[in-house]
């Protein structure tokens, strides 16, 4: 399995299936194209079996072994290189960074030469996480070792990317899995007739999280709780604009948001804050863990998000966070941007608005804290729905049946 990077925090639902995948009988060796950025990590992480090659990851330190391995692979196998070459050459045109094309090529022939010619590790099938470069880097591991692949596709990966780059990918893939219906139906859209991709939700553990125990009406000083990386498609602007417009109103709560993101996106979400005159109610605690996470949640009255779609194209699918919030017995209150309506139906499992309208998100995260008729069917309904359509043990099974169906080995 080939991996943007490992293990990550916001990525519970790889690691939460590669633990899942291991529990079916299946033997996973991770790729890592670069290492872990944060300095801890889930407590799942430690339930995982599957050994880890960290690739090199830069052109400048990383490129001698890069070169050394590729060119023992070249005198190994000089015809399946030079094929590798004529699949790989179309996309150096399309390539936004022609360095990165160059990268990518040497690492799918590292991993061949080094881990299985060198070390003796069984790619019995290859896969993806990413439609991007973790799939890239798939695409070329796999043709230089001539084994099928795979793989699955999220948000940004799907569409930030000129089309043409992941139609071949489809094309060549054996199969394609992404995790909402929005995404299969683009997919499908430009996928070879006879190509499968397949539908499956990321799923949460519902182990983890049960109904708060607290009453359903809620109470002032409310609790509004937001979880997300500080990136444009959040639309944490929106979020923040919405409740300036709440306090005008003279509603009293706290507001936590959990994450991070670039420096120069930090900056501008502080300053935002400040100039909404909001600081004095908002608490940042920046990236924590995903047990931290779940305390929050089991405190919070309204769980919101102003997904939106970004400039390039990015959005977002159906958030883990926002099924966790559900599962708990928050109230959610969101835009209607790509899956999250799979899975928040309005006014029966959550609030929906349009998005880039902070007036409507303000409407909705007031409705879902002052009223109580409300809140009573949606914590009961939400909690029903979640553990109808996304349970990850279920759902890890449904995809293990998938790699199956396809001849992926497996060792039960």
């Amino acid at each position: 399995m080939v991996l943007k990077g490992y293990p990550r925090i916001s990525e519970t639902f790889i690691s939460n299936e590669i633990r899942l995948l291991e529990k079916m009988g299946f033997t996973i060796h991770i790729y890592s194209m670069r290492a872990p950025r944060e300095s801890f990590s889930h407590d799942s992480i430690k339930e995982i079996k599957a050994e880890v090659t960290y690739l090199p990851s830069s052109m400048i330190w990383g490129l001698p072994a890069l070169l050394w391995y590729n060119l023992l692979l070249v005198l190994r196998h000089p015809r399946r290189y030079w094929r590798c070459l004529k699949l790989m050459l179309p996309r150096f045109k399309l390539a936004p960074k022609k360095h990165t094309w160059v990268k990518h090529l040497l690492q799918g022939g590292y991993i061949v030469q080094k881990t299985v010619i060198g070390q003796g590790v069984d790619l019995g099938h290859l896969h993806g996480h990413f439609a991007h470069t973790p799939t890239t880097v798939t695409m070329c591991a796999a043709c230089l070792a001539d084994v099928p692949f795979s793989f699955t596709a999220h948000a940004k990966d799907i569409y930030t990317q000129d089309p043409r780059r992941i139609q071949d990918k489809i094309a060549l893939a054996k199969f394609v899995v992404t995790c909402t219906r929005y995404n299969a139906r683009h997919l499908a859209g430009i996928a070879p007739d006879d190509k499968p991709v397949h539908c499956v939700y990321h799923g949460i553990n519902l182990d983890l999280f049960s109904l708060n125990g607290r009453p359903p009406e809620a109470a002032p000083p409310y609790r509004i709780l937001t979880v997300a990386r500080f990136v444009e498609k959040k639309g944490l602007d929106v979020i923040l604009q919405a409740l300036a417009r709440l306090r005008a109103k003279g509603l009293d709560f706290r507001f936590t948001l959990v994450g991070e993101g670039k420096k120069a996106m930090e900056r501008k979400v502080r300053a935002l804050i400040d100039e909404l005159g909001l600081s004095d109610v908002t608490d940042l605690p920046g990236t924590i863990t995903h047990d931290a996470v779940i305390k929050l949640l089991g405190e919070a009255d309204c769980f919101t998000l102003g997904c939106r779609e970004a400039a390039d194209g990015d959005r977002d699918g159906i958030p883990n966070v926002v099924a966790e919030a559900m599962a708990t017995g928050v109230v959610v209150a969101a835009t209607d941007i790509s899956g999250v309506p799979e899975l928040v139906s309005h006014e029966e499992t959550g609030l929906l608005c349009p998005s880039e309208d902070p007036d409507a998100l303000a409407g909705i995260i007031e409705r879902a804290l002052t009223d109580n008729d409300l809140r009573r069917n949606v914590i009961a309904a939400a909690r029903d729905r979640v553990r109808e359509v996304f349970d990850n043990k279920r759902l890890i099974r449904d995809l293990g049946e998938i790699y199956l169906s396809h001849g992926v080995p497996c060792g039960k």
